[in-house]
């Protein structure tokens, strides 16, 4: 098996990431009660059957983790799918693969500070949401600049956190059913209500893989793991293991509870969105419904720091190569973090987050371009697999065209159902990143001679 190319930059990271450290920054990122803002349109899209579409929403993500763990160990680099396009695929597709990861790890947080400015609004409404948004993007950053062993510990404890309140919600979920019963049948969460439909349960599905975004950025600390590549081919795959049981598990039982049922929540849509404190106000009274508001102000504004982490890695492993400006390469010698490139995604992430936080529209205009470049650079990474097991002098596995493939069906279905804005603007990030290709291609080659 060949090499992957050499580093171009004299940039050099630290290994201080246990696997443990990367099982949390995956987890952080994707957020233990992801499913919380979701919970409502997926119920009323598969007609109830919430749970076996987050059952079908693991299986197909895990396609993806499998291609992960494949490349990582081909190419233990920080810049992940980036990284394995580059390898695989060549420069250009290389570069393509990273342009449109940039969406997915420059814009997530955004999205997470976002949700972070809100839920913290609307225990203190007296403070504009933009404001505590600014304040998320501000501690986060502080604690990524002190390095990525700091960062990670203040992680886990968040991260503890959550898994806690997840835990008190199913405790006090499971009284209520031991007193009073379901409100639905004990198995419509894996049926639907009024018959199965699959097709509807595919139409969430597509909705619902939009939860997993972000255990992927566990591969860009390849280069700060202990453990090396297998380390991280471990976290990936664990990580997603681990968030597929919790988002079954809360999704369950808040289907069971659930005062309204899908039909009359897909009658109204603007009840969807708090579907899920309306079961937990319903089945264990407010307390808890201030507590998972607390948790998720908190949750999202560490998601947010995985995710900036995550970015600074992408960007700096591209200005390493020179496919973006150089001093985006320099890594601080006292903490091992790469500061110039976690500012600048720091910066890009403050500005996107607090112009959505001022409109009423943002939430929705930054989702939409996330989804589609995360999609995009999945896409890549089965490609860059499938290429480069085509290339094996010992023959191509089965599986390791099979699974691919798979995921590369489940992405593209995805893409295609995603929303028309949703398209465009990647279609136009894509274009923007075709000129630059282009540009630096002609500046490489020089003036003919």
């Amino acid at each position: 098996m060949a090499t992957p190319p050499p580093f171009a930059g004299e940039g050099t990271l630290h290994r201080t990431l246990t696997f443990r450290d990367l099982v949390v920054y995956g987890l952080l990122f994707i957020a233990p009660m992801a499913p919380v803002g979701v919970f409502g349109t997926l119920s009323a899209k598969s007609h109830g059957a919430v749970a076996l579409v987050y059952v079908v929403a693991t299986v197909a993500m895990a396609f993806t983790a499998h291609s992960y763990a494949q490349m990582v160990r081909v190419a233990p680099q920080a810049g992940s799918v980036y990284a394995y396009a580059r390898v695989a695929l060549g420069e250009g597709p290389g570069f393509v693969a990273g342009w449109m990861a940039m969406l997915d790890y420059v814009l997530i947080p955004a999205v997470a500070y976002l949700f972070s400015g809100i839920a913290m609004h609307a225990l203190v409404p007296s403070v504009p949401s933009w404001v505590w948004t600014a304040i998320a993007v501000a501690v986060t950053t502080g604690l990524n600049l002190t390095g990525v062993r700091t960062a990670a510990l203040a992680g886990f404890l968040v991260l503890a956190m959550e898994i806690a309140v997840l835990a008190v919600f199913v405790g006090a979920a499971a009284v209520a059913l031991a007193q009073d019963g379901p409100r639905h049948g004990w198995l419509s969460p894996l049926t639907g209500e009024g018959g199965f439909d699959t097709t509807a349960v595919l139409g969430a599905v597509s909705v619902a893989v939009l939860s997993y975004l972000g255990f992927d950025a566990i591969a860009t600390f390849a280069e700060e793991s202990t453990g090396g590549s297998e380390n991280v081919a471990r976290a990936v795959l664990t990580c997603l293991a681990v968030a597929g049981v919790l988002f079954v598990l809360q999704t369950y039982l808040a289907a069971l509870l659930a005062p309204a049922s899908p039909a009359e929540l897909a009658a109204k849509p603007a009840e969807q969105g708090a579907a899920f404190y309306d079961t937990v106000d319903a089945a264990t009274g407010a307390w808890l419904h201030d507590l998972v508001a607390a948790s998720k102000a908190l949750g999202a504004a560490f998601a947010a720091l995985a995710g900036q982490a995550a970015a600074g890695r992408l960007l700096f492993a591209m200005a390493r190569d020179r496919r973006l400006p150089g001093l985006l390469s320099k890594v601080d010698r006292g903490s091992g973090a790469p500061r110039r490139a976690l500012l600048g995604a720091a910066a890009v992430t403050l500005v996107a987050a607090v112009w959505a936080a001022r409109r009423a529209d943002g939430l929705d205009r930054l989702v939409s371009v996330v989804d589609v470049g995360a999609l995009t650079a999945f896409a890549l990474l089965h490609v860059s697999v499938i290429a480069w097991s085509a290339r094996r002098a010992d023959g191509v596995p089965p599986r390791h065209v099979a699974v691919p493939l798979l995921g590369l069906a489940v992405v593209v279905a995805v893409i295609l159902t995603a929303s028309r804005t949703a398209q465009l603007v990647g279609a136009a990030w894509l274009g923007a990143g075709l000129l630059v290709l282009a540009v630096q291609t002609a500046r490489r080659r020089g003036p003919a001679r």
